[in-house]
């Protein structure tokens, strides 16, 4: 399944249940363009136990404030609305499926 795209209106109901990963990101962000197909293998991988959304920061900075994205790439893991983990920076695919795997 592919990464959907969040904005600050649609980012609590699209992270309101069950685990999902959101992933701040930026176009001028080279970190952040190496992270993002790491995501979306995931998506691919882990489709129906995690729920991946990206998130624009230039475009949505009220949600970045909120949830305090100073640096980016930030992944916000979140369950049943609720954040248990943030993940700054580039993080591989194996690293991501061990941090996930407690969650799911």
């Amino acid at each position: 399944m592919a990464v959907k795209v969040t904005t600050d209106q649609t980012f609590d109901t699209d992270t309101a249940d069950g685990l999902s990963v959101t992933d701040f990101w930026a176009t001028w962000c080279g970190p952040c363009r190496m992270q993002g197909p790491v995501v979306e293998k995931l998506s691919d991988e882990l489709d129906g136990k995690v729920k991946f959304t990206k998130l624009d920061v230039d475009k949505n900075q009220e949600t970045a404030a909120k949830y305090r994205v100073m640096s980016i790439p930030t992944l916000l893991v979140k369950k049943d609305g609720k954040v248990v983990d943030t993940i700054i920076g580039y993080h591989s695919r194996e690293q991501l499926l061990q941090i996930l795997q407690p969650y799911m």
